[in-house]
């Protein structure tokens, strides 16, 4: 068996334009001081990394790297979870999700979308240069609106969407491919990748592409009512990256998985700090350790209630506190009488 890396933070949450999270180097001596080990990097943040410059410049990722080594942490994946939402974008969505791409390609979906999949193409440049081994990012979405059925969907809609969606990442997943990198898909809401069901869907679409797997974050399907230890038993071989986020799901006679358009405090189903929800960590953390998952546990924080320095700082050690390191010998060896042939057929009753 092989032992989880940790603990990792992702930036995405805690990047800000006050210091220290307006600076890489001040934000990575905060994540230290908290005892992280690992950074989660945030590609479209231009605070604290610039995603172009990476692909072109062997220099400025050496330049990075030295940022966080100089504070003991190690890159764990690059994200590109706003490039990759645009990467397929319906457009019921095109108002809301504007606001993630670049200024010069706003209110053109078309040079939107090249945006996007340069940008995701950058990043398995920038990610080769860095020596990662995965990505983290979301498919995008051209289905969503139609995940309940009403209106009855029209016969071939779901298979001509995830054939489109399929046509528009074959590229970016040859380039990561090129790149020796996993595309991690965050199975999420919103997306046309949100469960099981849909990455199989997408993986067929793909041709079982090698490069197309997922970033196991449990919150997700608690929210959607999943079962997130027996995804692990069905996925594990695809599970390249992990999120560690905690949440909880508590319906009422008045709201069930929905949310009746609440506020997340509100919510039945909401994300929580790390132990502070209902999701069994232990439990997560002894499957992926059985199943030789040796990426990095990262983690995500969304809370709706709790200071997210509080979040941050008790998740660190939470995360510390979950790893395993594996054994390497069995409990009861002691009582082992050693291989012998002879042996075994005597207890078999063989001569």
């Amino acid at each position: 068996m092989k032992q989880l890396k940790g603990p990792g933070i992702f930036l995405a949450q805690f990047a800000g334009d006050e210091a220290p999270f307006n600076d890489l180097n001040a934000i990575c001596e905060w994540a230290a001081g908290l005892g992280f080990k690992g950074i989660q990097m945030p590609s479209w943040d231009k605070r604290l990394f610039d995603l172009k410059l990476a692909a072109e410049s062997e220099t400025y990722c050496q330049e990075v790297t030295g940022i966080l080594e100089s504070h003991g942490l190690t890159l764990t994946e690059l994200s590109t979870h706003l490039q990759g939402q645009l990467v397929a974008s319906h457009p019921a969505y095109d108002t809301m999700f504007d606001g993630f791409a670049d200024e010069s390609v706003r209110g053109n979906v078309e040079a939107r979308t090249e945006w996007a999949v340069q940008q995701m193409k950058y990043a398995a440049k920038a990610s080769e240069r860095f020596g990662l081994k995965s990505h983290a990012s979301f498919s995008g979405a051209l289905l969503w609106q139609t995940f309940y059925p009403w209106p009855q969907r029209p016969a071939g809609l779901v298979e001509a969407g995830f054939a489109e969606l399929a046509k528009r990442w074959r590229p970016i997943l040859d380039a990561f491919e090129d790149a020796g990198c996993d595309v991690c898909y965050e199975l999420h809401p919103g997306e046309d990748l949100h469960d099981g069901i849909t990455f199989e869907m997408f993986l067929e679409a793909v041709d079982n592409h090698p490069r197309a797997n997922i970033l196991y974050d449990p919150s997700h399907f608690i929210l959607q009512q999943l079962d997130y230890l027996a995804f692990i038993d069905i996925y594990h071989e695809r599970i390249k990256a992990f999120h560690v986020k905690d949440a909880e799901f508590r319906p009422s006679g008045k709201m069930g998985v929905y949310g009746g358009y609440q506020s997340w405090i509100d919510r039945p189903g909401r994300f929580r700090s790390l132990g502070d929800g209902q999701i069994d960590f232990k439990a997560i953390f002894s499957k992926l350790t059985a199943y030789d998952f040796d990426g990095w546990a990262v983690m995500e924080w969304e809370c709706c209630m709790k200071h997210p320095m509080d979040g941050a700082a008790e998740g660190a050690k939470f995360i510390s506190e979950h790893l395993i390191r594996p054994t390497e010998k069995a409990f009861d060896d002691f009582a082992g009488s050693g291989a012998d042939d002879e042996l075994n057929r005597a207890i078999l009753g063989l001569k």
